[in-house]
């Protein structure tokens, strides 16, 4: 019975270390849409879409969330501000429910901590879907400077090398630039697409580079020397993000084996010698 159940002990430290240190695999990039929502973000949706009646006020920088999201699904705030409230909702019910089986005084924290947590945990899926957008911009800034680059060098304005740029890629900046291409075609400003496009894409390096083109538009500088400089810095800010990142990793996969892996593997051993010393009947055996 110890041998078992230091070995069930063993697995599940050994699984949940492995899937810490393992790296998720990427999922394919789609088209913006309800795929991109997960199913409980979705249930939210849903009930905020009932709550919508009523007069419900949402916060001015959700908005801002929401189109440095991507604005999945389409979102608007008002429709957010509903999910946050319906989960503040579900979540407190859930909590008082199962809070009577809770041992001590974690029975009385729970009912106060879970409203907070469901209504905070919408802003949570938000931050993860920017993040996650400005690192697939990131990625491809460098090599989509390059094509822009080329494409102007041929001899295309700058509106229709973005819009040429963004129709043979995909991801988040391709779309970016495809939508600006598409808006200056239409009669937009070229410089306020470019300022609708940092709104959307809040990174330091579309910042720059839009500040960059600019400069040159003003003062009449060759358009393709400027985008061969902003694909260089964009790959030396790349490259200094993933040493950064990787630097970060290092503790925390230590961390993960010296919590995770190293105990199961000695409680691996411990579940050998415990099965070793006992007979079937749990009694020592004669040393």
């Amino acid at each position: 019975m110890i041998a078992a159940a230091l070995g069930f002990a063993a697995a599940a430290l050994g699984a949940a270390g492995l899937a810490l240190v393992l790296p998720r695999p990427q999922r394919p990039v789609r088209a913006q849409g309800d795929a991109l929502v997960p199913r409980s973000v979705r249930l939210l949706i849903a009930a905020g879409w009932r709550l919508r009646g009523a007069r419900l006020g949402a916060p001015r920088e959700l908005e801002a969330r929401l189109v440095a999201a991507g604005r999945p699904g389409g979102l608007g705030p008002r429709e957010l501000m509903g999910a946050k409230l319906a989960g503040a909702l579900a979540a407190g019910t859930l909590s008082v429910v199962w809070s009577p089986l809770l041992p001590g005084r974690l029975g009385m924290v729970v009912p106060l901590v879970s409203p907070v947590t469901g209504f905070l945990g919408p802003d949570l899926w938000l931050r993860r879907r920017a993040a996650q957008r400005a690192r697939q911009a990131r990625r491809q800034l460098p090599a989509l400077l390059d094509l822009l680059r080329v494409t102007v060098d041929a001899g295309g304005s700058l509106p229709e090398a973005l819009r040429a740029v963004g129709e043979r890629a995909e991801g988040p900046l391709a779309r970016e630039w495809r939508a600006a291409g598409r808006e200056v075609a239409l009669g937009v400003p070229l410089s306020r697409s470019l300022e609708g496009m940092v709104a959307r894409l809040p990174l330091p390096e579309v910042q720059a580079l839009v500040a960059a083109l600019e400069r040159a538009r003003r003062h009449g500088a060759p358009l393709a020397e400027t985008l061969e400089a902003q694909a260089r810095d964009a790959r030396v800010a790349l490259r200094r993000r993933v040493q950064e990142d990787a630097a970060r990793a290092g503790p925390k996969i230590q961390l993960v084996v010296a919590l995770m892996l190293v105990p199961s593997v000695l409680l691996l051993v411990a579940a050998a010698l415990a099965a070793a010393l006992l007979d079937s009947s749990g009694q020592l055996l004669p040393v």
